[in-house]
């Protein structure tokens, strides 16, 4: 008899690598994630990415057909054309990327900026500062790597804030990535 677990395995698409880049207000996340995702898309690789906002926000543009529907009361609403697809739906919780996984498709790896609480695996974005002198990670057994200029050893690799190639070079080999041939 097959083991249905290999069947399972085999109808499955395998999972790509979530990463979460976090850090203080000003630390520079946003600022890294940019040059990252164009690395990582130069060397071949598909790239997701999910924002963390824990104060909510307002993707839609008021008055617009899409937000009109949704502020007549539909609880999903998107907009779809030839070059994208937008999508705004009501949740009852804050939800994890995990959770988020199956409305994502065609990515070879993940980069989440933000959920600095989460047990997942982090890269922090480290710069002192007034309030932090010391990384919000430095007893956090998920991370993974430091990007600092300042020498902090928390027994993780540590990357410049300039070494944006060294860092995307650490996640492909970390996480065994191939180029997605669906390019």
């Amino acid at each position: 008899m097959k083991d249905p677990n290999r069947l399972k395995k085999k109808n499955n698409p395998v999972r790509p690598p979530i990463v979460s880049l976090v850090g203080s207000s000003g630390a520079g996340k946003t600022t890294f994630l940019e040059k990252l995702i164009p690395e990582l898309v130069r060397r071949g690789f598909r790239v997701g990415t999910i924002k963390h906002d824990v104060h909510g926000f307002e993707m839609d543009t008021p008055g617009k057909d899409s937000w009109r529907h949704k502020h007549a009361g539909a609880v999903l609403s998107m907009i779809a054309s030839p070059f994208q697809v937008g999508m705004v739906m009501d949740v009852d919780h804050d939800h994890s990327p995990e959770e988020l996984l199956p409305l994502i498709s065609g990515v070879d790896i993940i980069l989440t900026e933000g959920y600095k609480k989460a047990g997942r695996i982090k890269v922090e974005v480290f710069r002192p500062d007034g309030r932090d002198k010391t990384p919000l990670c430095a007893n956090d057994d998920a991370l993974i790597a430091l990007v600092s200029d300042v020498a902090v050893d928390l027994r993780v690799p540590r990357f410049p804030l300039s070494d944006v190639k060294g860092l995307a070079g650490f996640l492909i080999t970390r996480f065994k990535l191939k180029p997605s041939p669906f390019r």
